[in-house]
């Protein structure tokens, strides 16, 4: 008997779409119990370096000591070259400080992915580093750098409404007011919202960090501050989840993602446990409560930021953390006149000139007209510090990437 071409078409072509449909989140990195998994369903283990001083600038990395958040490096830049001027410089930073140049190199190194620390205000009407609303502006260029050079990029919040943490890495006022506020939590809730519906279906885009290093640990209510956490989690969750369903969400522990006791079981099954870890003993003692935790949950783990340290605790401390199959993700990538980190470039020449300014006493506006500088060289050596950080002028550290197992 013969079957018209028709009627076979009609009946192989519904079979065709039927095994052949494309399987949700397939092309995406997943969580599996304890493992992290690539797009093929492989164990992955994640191998990274933060942009950190970016987006979110920070004093010890400006050299500025004491002078730390960005609001704070802000104000010294006012003080010494005017409002105008430091427009200027921040417009010219944000294009120079990390370009497409420094992803491919990233890349080079063999390393899978980047964490992006990010400020809430870019996403507000509020001015941060001479922008209003630009947050997206910066994440799309990433995130298209990093499709070509074929990095997964993680977002991390570095700085959230009143501040997560209660120190100068939040830009807060000294209190991690966030917690006790309905409207800031709303705010953060509503920002994550507002990403997750514009990434949904990216697939370089690896996960949500949502909070990062909060709650400090010298707080007296510290406890009463923890119980906060969780909770706020869940309404973040709860709001990516309604429009992506992809995406890992990466959840850190209290005092500064080291304290995991403020969790219960497991709220998503797409979360990874987050903890940061510097300047301790390296030995499996230090890490022995993130394996219980994943152990007692069957959940992956991700130490976010470590490093800041010698070539060998770097080696060593990477070495035990991938013996343990936990995924990782230094800090600094690119940092001025240090080898503690990826990518080095040298000092201006008149620099100490701010650097020496910005830890005065500047605390009357006598002292400030009393120890500002001649203008004129601090415009050089911000102008030098722009051209020293472009990526053509910088130079690798050799010894550091070596320690992270990567290729310099």
């Amino acid at each position: 008997m013969r079957i018209p071409l028709r009627t076979l078409l009609g009946v192989m072509l519904p079979l065709f779409l039927l095994f052949n449909k494309p399987v949700a989140g397939q092309n995406f990195v997943s969580v599996k119990g304890k493992d992290i998994i690539d797009p093929n369903g492989n164990k992955l283990i994640l191998k990274g370096t933060n942009l950190g001083n970016w987006l979110v600038p920070e004093g010890y990395m400006f050299k500025f000591n004491d002078v730390n958040s960005p609001d704070a490096i802000d104000r010294v830049f006012k003080e010494l070259i005017g409002p105008e001027e430091t427009a200027k410089f921040w417009d010219q930073y944000l294009n120079t400080y990390i370009t497409e140049e420094d992803i491919q190199y990233i890349k080079k190194t063999g390393a899978n992915h980047i964490r992006l620390p990010f400020h809430y205000k870019m996403f507000t009407s509020e001015n941060y580093l001479n922008g209003e609303n630009k947050g997206f502006i910066y994440l799309d260029r990433i995130v298209d750098w990093s499709t070509k050079a074929g990095l997964w990029v993680q977002f991390d919040m570095h700085c959230a409404p009143g501040g997560q943490t209660g120190d100068n890495i939040d830009d807060s006022y000294g209190y991690p007011f966030l917690f006790e506020s309905d409207s800031m939590q709303k705010q953060t809730v509503d920002i994550w919202r507002k990403i997750a519906a514009r990434y949904k279906d990216n697939v370089t885009v690896l996960g949500y960090d949502l909070l990062n290093e909060p709650i400090a640990h010298y707080f007296s209510n510290k406890e009463a501050l923890n119980t906060k956490l969780e909770p706020l989690y869940k309404q973040i969750v709860s709001a990516i989840r309604e429009s992506d369903k992809n995406h890992i969400v990466f959840l850190g522990g209290a005092q500064w993602n080291t304290n995991f006791s403020i969790f219960g079981a497991p709220f998503d099954s797409k979360a990874v446990y987050t903890f940061h870890k510097y300047w301790m003993p390296v030995n499996e003692g230090e890490i022995f409560n993130f394996l219980a935790f994943r152990k007692k949950y069957n959940v992956p783990l991700y130490l976010g930021e470590s490093g800041e340290n010698t070539d060998e605790w770097v080696n060593s401390f990477r070495e035990l953390l991938e013996k343990n199959e936990i995924s990782w993700c230094f800090w600094p990538y690119k940092k001025m006149k240090n080898t503690k980190g990826m990518i080095n470039f040298k000092e201006p020449e008149l620099y100490p000139l701010l650097s020496s300014y910005a830890t005065s006493d500047r605390s009357r506006y006598s002292n400030i007209r009393a120890h500002r500088p001649d203008v004129t060289k601090i415009k050089t050596a911000l102008d030098e510090f722009i051209e020293n950080s472009k990526f053509k002028n910088c130079f690798p550290n050799e010894g550091y990437i070596k320690a992270l197992g990567l290729k310099p």
